[in-house]
């Protein structure tokens, strides 16, 4: 499998044995030839090359995970971190990659699940319950932190909030704390509003911001997300 580095070279082939043309009239076959011929070109193909690099480690960082090769406190970070080089290496190329689903059909870069990682922008560990702690005291804790969360995503959004880079860090963090309550049902509501819009937000750029209808709508389906949150809550007392 060739990367977009890989292609910053192309080899014609070369003559056959007994063929061969006298030097002074022979533009070799076997030249190689730059696709770039300075230096900011060969900036972006190694860009190009970065970004190839980092959906690839991300599809195999996502396999481990899934056949419980690594643990999920080894995961977690990892992928982080993946996700934000992701989001740099996509900053570099953003004029010739529009579409990161185009440039993996394009390069032939079979990666499902890298692509539904990058396309959520959260770790698994995140998006999805874990191993949940039982102890009472702990799990009044949770349930604080988790109305703190949706306090603060809500307050924020009044407030005039707008920008991606302010709105998805919260929603992360409300996502990651509903996810520890263990007596909130698989299908609880909230978590799939919530996710949505971690698609809907990491599909922007860091810089862009939600127009008014955006806003609205995001603040409604936190206010319901709060209320059914309540509502689960006093269902199990």
């Amino acid at each position: 499998m060739q990367t977009p580095a890989s292609f910053s070279y192309l080899n014609y082939g070369s003559t056959p044995p007994g063929n061969e043309m006298p030097t002074e009239h022979n533009a070799s076959f076997d030249e190689e030839v730059r696709l770039y011929t300075n230096n900011k070109d060969r900036e972006k193909y190694e860009n190009l090359a970065d970004l190839y690099a980092i959906i690839v480690t991300m599809e195999h960082l996502e396999k481990a995970y899934i056949r419980d090769s690594i643990t999920a406190a080894e995961y977690t970070p990892a992928c982080a971190k993946l996700i934000a080089q992701y989001k740099t290496a996509l900053n570099l190329v953003s004029d010739s990659v529009p579409d990161v689903e185009k440039f993996m059909n394009d390069y032939k870069l079979e990666c499902p699940a890298a692509f539904n990682r990058i396309k959520i922008g959260v770790p698994a560990t995140i998006e999805h319950s874990g191993p949940t702690d039982h102890d009472s005291s702990k799990s009044a804790k949770y349930v604080a932190e988790t109305v703190q969360h949706f306090i603060t995503s809500m307050d924020a959004l009044k407030l005039k909030y707008k920008a991606v880079d302010d709105i998805h860090p919260m929603l992360s963090e409300l996502m990651q704390s509903l996810n520890k309550v263990s007596s909130l049902p698989a299908d609880f509501e909230g978590k799939a509003k919530l996710r949505n819009w971690l698609i809907t937000l990491n599909s922007m750029k860091a810089s862009d911001e939600l127009n008014d209808e955006q806003v609205r709508q995001l603040l409604f389906d936190l206010e319901n997300s709060h209320n059914a949150f309540y509502r689960s809550l006093s269902d199990k007392n």
